[in-house]
């Protein structure tokens, strides 16, 4: 059984996030990298890998640690807020 979280358990800025993901994975047909995620929110590479590593460890997202663009969404699209 997968757990989902309740969409009130991310913060705001965890939920842009997962936006991103959502949004990005829906118009490129693939996940983005850690790169393009820096490149959109302008923040560092460690940053949005604390981020990416945050979001999997409260189980927003599943990823395989070391494949490509493997992150996934654990969070049900109706659940996201708008992306800004």
């Amino acid at each position: 059984m997968v757990r989902v979280p309740s969409p009130s358990k991310y913060t705001a800025k965890q939920g842009q996030y997962l936006a991103f993901i959502y949004y990005y994975t829906k118009i490129h047909g693939c996940a983005p990298s850690e790169a393009d995620i820096q490149q959109y929110f302008g923040v560092t590479p460690p940053t949005v890998h604390q981020m990416i590593l945050t979001l999997e460890r409260h189980g927003f997202i599943t990823r395989v640690p070391g494949l490509a663009r493997s992150i996934r969404l654990a969070v049900a699209a109706a659940d996201l807020p708008v992306l800004e």
